[in-house]
This record gives structure tokens, sequence and C-alpha cells, in this order.
């Protein structure tokens, strides 16, 4: 891997979403699981038993509960400003039709994480909060906890909250709503 230190004063040239998503239609990375944050193309983790399931009973959860009310997305791109194109475990978004592109906000993000925690408590979070996403979440598999982010400002969630096990997840667009946390370990 190239470090990119040892080019200055040259720059890295991050890519674009639009450059991305054409090489993505022109069948480029067909079998690599990746995203694109801040311009750079990242390699997503394998998802052990684990973090696959989480977000699987969470999606049912949401979908039944949710009905028509909104869309519930799985392991979809969500197109965040120039830069940006991750692809979270789950993207709650407002009703449309997404055929011709992807979704550029969320009513709720969910990401599942146990390798990746680190990256989904700084750069993820700071991404999805400066493009204003009211609710983040995050399933921490180490700690059998859920981070509920919430209230975006300046590029970063100013409310931390946690759920354990005995407690339940309401997303603040649909207060109706109630998942045990324990549903999700």
């Amino acid at each position: 891997m190239l470090d990119p230190a040892l080019l200055a004063p040259e720059q890295v040239r991050p890519l674009r979403r639009a450059e991305y998503d054409r090489l993505v239609d022109l069948g480029y990375f067909e079998d690599e699981r990746l995203e694109l944050l801040r311009g750079v193309l990242v390699e997503m983790s394998p998802q052990g038993a684990p973090h696959a399931n989480a977000p699987a009973r969470l999606m049912k959860r949401l979908i039944l509960a949710l009905g028509d009310r909104a869309e519930v997305r799985a392991h979809s791109p969500l197109g965040l400003g120039e830069w940006s194109e991750p692809e979270p475990d789950i993207a709650v978004v407002a009703p449309g039709d997404y055929s011709r592109e992807h979704p550029t906000s969320a009513l709720l993000v969910v990401e599942a994480a146990d390798s990746s925690l680190r990256k989904d408590r700084r750069i993820k979070a700071e991404l999805y909060a400066e493009h204003g996403i009211p609710e983040y979440w995050i399933v921490n598999l180490v700690e059998r906890i859920v981070e509920v982010h919430t209230l975006p400002a300046g590029g970063r969630y100013t409310s931390i909250a946690t759920r354990g096990p005995g407690e339940a997840l309401s997303p603040a667009a649909f207060p109706d709503i109630s998942v045990p946390v324990s549903e999700l370990f």
C-alpha cells in the first residue's frame, strides 16, 4: 500500500461519486465489496454470522412496522455529496423511485460493527452527521449494545446514547416503533 505522505507535495486524487458510479455501471469491482468514503475506495470487512444476523433481524422488524411509510434498504448505496457513497447495513429512506439514482438522504442509518467499529464511530458518524442524517445507530456487536447518535450539528452528532439488553430502540422519525435490543444479539 502506498503511503500518501511519501508523495508530498503531490496530492492523491480522490474519486468522485459520479466517476465511481460510472465504473460500477461498466462492471468494475464486480467481485469486490467496496464503498466510497471521502473519495477513497474502502474495502468492506467480511460479515460473520452475528454481523449478518443483527441487521437482518432489525430489517425484518422495520419493514413490518413501517409498511409504506418508508423504504428499508439493506447494504445499498447512499449518495452523500460529491465524494461519498457508503453502503450502510440498513438505511430507512423516504418512499420513492430509486431506480435511476441512489437516495441522497435517510431518516435512519444503521451499521452493525465488530471489526469496523472504529471506522463506523469516526469516519461514518462524521459523514452521516455532515449530511444531516438525523439518526445513526451502531449495533456494537463487541459490547452487545446499540449506540444511538442523534442531533447532527457541525459535522458531528451532539447526542450519543446507548441502549442495552432490557431496553428498546425507537426511531425518532417513527416513535411508534419499538425494537427490543435483545432481539439483535
